[in-house]
């Protein structure tokens, strides 16, 4: 079966996309470089809208795409598509929530091997012209604990992960935790404020909502070990970033590893001035495999929900 649906692609994605929509028949209209200004002005010409990070779907924008039936983000999150907009307009939002949880829980793990390290720290002094070799004294992640701030996908990839590595891993979800995974991994769970205080690395994988914005603040992060590490690839806001910023500052906590920002591109951002603290641009799915698949995962939902499967 064949569709003749126009789609637009608002933003750079895997050329699989592409690939499966135009072999189904959808003619693809691709724009990755498109300004918000053109997709106000363009967006009521297609039936399928795709964006990956780069762009935000407005109201505005989406009150104007009166044939639009799909809104597809190639990612995890949808804080990027104001999605009362699209239920008011009865478009369905769609996401790539798969794609990501290998590529995210890997560089989560690579962050906590850095940070107990100190690796890129020490790169930075020998490309400064300093020897550190005796300040660096690292730890091991063996036997440590780690909490993870809900166990979704990419929660779940990490806890396995870290299991393999011998780590002791503790968790918080605000809906019910799956036992199986619980039980796989020997994963303690605690309410917030324990897992704070009981852990060594602390990762979040939680949305962006009013709920969880500054979920870690001055006040949780003052219950956590002084030698604890926070480790955010989630959304930016879900951590206060002049809190965290004051806590290292002081030496009331160990460090941190952050993909995501309040403000993005964080250039210039206080957190840099700090040894202890890794600082990537939001680069959490950025791996050829996971564009890979989340295009494919994509391509694919689109074509079953055209053809009525799901």
């Amino acid at each position: 079966m064949e569709f003749d649906d126009s789609v637009l692609i608002c933003d750079e994605v895997d050329p699989v996309l592409n690939k499966i929509l135009q072999d189904n028949g959808l003619k693809v209209s691709y724009e990755p470089k498109i300004t918000p200004e053109q997709i106000k002005e363009k967006i009521s010409n297609f039936n399928i809208v795709i964006v990956r990070s780069r762009t935000t779907l407005t109201k505005e924008m989406i009150q104007n795409a009166d044939k639009c039936k799909i809104i597809a983000r190639v990612g995890v999150g949808l804080d990027n598509v104001d999605q009362v907009a699209a239920k008011e307009k009865n478009i369905r939002v769609i996401n790539a929530a798969e794609g990501a949880m290998n590529a995210v829980a890997e560089l989560v793990l690579g962050f906590m091997l850095s940070l107990a390290r100190q690796t890129a720290r020490g790169d930075r002094a020998i490309r400064n012209g300093q020897w550190l070799k005796n300040e660096l004294k690292g730890t091991e992640l063996r036997g440590k604990y780690l909490g993870i701030i809900g166990l979704g996908n990419i929660g779940k990839r990490l806890g396995r992960l870290a299991r393999a590595l011998n780590m002791n891993i503790i968790g918080y979800d605000v809906i019910p935790i799956d036992e199986e995974f619980a039980k796989e991994v020997g994963l303690m769970k605690a309410d917030l404020d324990t897992l704070l205080q009981s852990s060594d690395y602390v990762s979040i994988h939680v949305p962006l909502l009013d709920s969880t914005y500054h979920l870690i603040n001055a006040q949780k992060i003052s219950i956590m070990k002084k030698t604890a590490k926070i480790i955010n690839t989630s959304r930016g806001g879900v951590v206060d970033e002049d809190a965290l910023y004051e806590a290292i500052k002081s030496g009331n906590l160990g460090g941190a590893a952050l993909d995501v920002f309040e403000k993005e591109p964080a250039v210039g951002n206080k957190l840099a001035e700090l040894d202890n603290v890794i600082l990537t641009p939001h680069i959490g799915s950025q791996t050829k495999e996971a564009q890979s698949l989340a295009a494919n995962i994509i391509g694919e939902k689109i074509i079953q929900i055209l053809r009525g499967v799901i």
